[in-house]
């Protein structure tokens, strides 16, 4: 597996007790069409999670309802036994159900049975950090995660994990979680055009707390900007590119978990993530959301 000397555009953050890169790689896109069963190149995505961690990249972010259990087993397959500088997050709170929906899998045995998959599938002891998802498929959903969140914190205490986290969450779901346990990282949609959680990152910014947005580029809708095409063309480079560029310079406990089944996507994505902004651009691409 080939180590790259060069450092990763960001630097890295502590989860807790954990330092992970800031430019991280999320594996839902290993998986099938629409995150349904196994890769058409499975030998590609193998060589996608290698080539992450021989650029660097010390943070995968993943969950067992990939697949469902395809990202997980990819992960393990390519990567197992794990570098102790490698640190794996995945998430519980929803399953997937014929049609490839995802249903909520909330009640605390429903839980347990996530934890323990993930741990199974991913051959681990303890699990780095799980984040509970919270709302639906269209967001998050007000109303309290006390039961949820408790049954994750009484695993914790067994220690099957380490750190916790929330996912798809309001703001006062992620005040309702740091009021029961300590949590390490907070991810839900943001990117240059869904600014809504702009007021909660800086928050958790002074709380150290990290934010972990997904669909950094849009999602399955790409980000459609005249500003963001504009900006990009001066720059002489791709708008995906300056995307993340801005993340990265949003705040410094923005981590970016970008997908790709791609050696060669995913090599863009983290020169992209370095594409040097300035000040002018900043003003220029923090309008967008606004």
């Amino acid at each position: 597996m080939r180590t790259s000397s060069a450092p990763l555009p960001g630097g890295t953050w502590a989860l807790g007790d954990l330092t992970v890169t800031r430019f991280g790689y999320g594996a839902m896109q290993l998986a099938g069409p629409w995150v349904m069963g196994p890769p058409a190149d499975h030998d590609g995505a193998l060589a996608v999670l290698r080539e992450a961690v021989g650029l660097g990249i010390t943070h995968i972010d993943t969950a067992d309802a990939y697949g469902p259990h395809v990202t997980n087993q990819l992960i393990r397959e390519a990567l197992h036994p794990y570098s102790d500088s490698l640190h794996i997050v995945t998430k519980v709170g929803a399953t997937r159900d014929q049609e490839g929906g995802w249903p909520p899998a909330r009640r605390p045995d429903e839980l347990r049975r996530a934890v323990i998959d993930n741990l199974e599938t991913l051959r681990l002891d303890t699990l780095d950090v799980v984040n509970l998802r919270l709302g639906d498929a269209q967001g998050p959903v007000p109303g309290s995660l006390a039961e949820a969140f408790g049954t994750l914190v009484d695993l914790q205490r067994q220690g099957l994990i380490r750190h916790l986290g929330v996912s798809n969450a309001t703001a006062e779901q992620v005040a309702e979680a740091r009021s029961i346990a300590p949590i390490v990282c907070v991810q839900n949609m943001y990117n240059l055009a869904h600014r809504h959680d702009d007021e909660l990152i800086d928050e958790l910014a002074e709380q150290g707390i990290a934010y972990v947005p997904f669909f950094p580029l849009g999602g399955f809708t790409p980000l459609q900007s005249s500003a963001l095409t504009a900006v990009a063309s001066r720059l002489d480079a791709t708008p995906m590119s300056v995307a993340l560029a801005w993340l990265l310079r949003r705040s410094p406990n923005i981590l970016l978990i970008p997908g790709t089944s791609s050696v060669a996507h995913l090599r863009e994505n983290v020169a992209g993530a370095g594409l040097p902004l300035s000040d002018d651009d900043l003003a220029e691409l923090g309008k967008i959301g606004c």
